[in-house]
């Protein structure tokens, strides 16, 4: 089912809207979890996201010849205000649409719960994000190749098993943690290993 995963996005995003309302201005330029991004890079990343279409995207990417990493360093440039606020303006702005690239809807999920961790958690800010949520994010990274974005290869070298719901995805050393952690180090966020124990640990900080 996909037409329950538009109102889990807005809520994402909502979320961190709050969080970031009254950020201090120093703090913006904090480095992201996102390697090479700082937290206001990855909000104009967000932006850029939420307005995507699937002929937009199609676009960006000729333009791009076809490299992620540059379509992407193109949207953060075209999105990211003058001032941190004003990029937070042009996300509340954006927040309720339901527009997306050419991928499955979940990946809307993925985007706005590992993003919003390459901000909050350098900042020291932390939320309880539904499990459901995180669960579908996670399942989405497991059957999604590396060259869409996703883990699927990683994940037939390590067994991943979440200790907080019932998900265990993956064959070969086992890896355990929270579910959000998991996601996190599927997605190269080595930032977090240390919330997870195992043999599979290995095989995820050696990434690939």
């Amino acid at each position: 089912m996909t037409d329950d995963v538009w109102p889990m996005v807005h809520a994402e995003r909502a979320a961190l809207i709050g969080d970031l309302a009254h950020l201090e201005d120093e703090r913006w330029r904090e480095p992201s979890l996102c390697e090479g991004w700082t937290v206001h890079d990855v909000l104009a990343h967000l932006v850029d996201n939420a307005r995507a279409t699937r002929l937009g995207f199609l676009r960006d990417m000729v333009l791009a010849r076809f490299d992620f990493d540059r379509q992407n360093t193109r949207g953060v440039e075209r999105e990211r205000g003058a001032t941190p606020q004003e990029t937070l303006e042009r996300f509340r702005r954006v927040a309720s649409r339901t527009s997306a690239p050419p991928a499955p809807l979940d990946s809307r999920l993925v985007e706005e719960i590992v993003h919003g961790e390459d901000i909050r958690r350098p900042l020291g800010l932390a939320r309880s994000y539904p499990p459901r949520a995180v669960v579908r994010a996670l399942r989405l990274q497991a059957r999604t190749p590396v060259s869409f974005g996703g883990a699927r290869e990683l994940l037939s070298r390590v067994r991943i098993t979440a200790t907080d719901t019932d998900l265990t995805a993956g064959t070969g050393p086992e890896a355990q943690g929270p579910a959000l952690s998991l996601l996190l180090a599927v997605t190269g966020r080595t930032a977090v290993l240390d919330d997870l124990h195992g043999p599979g640990v290995a095989v995820l900080s050696a990434g690939g």
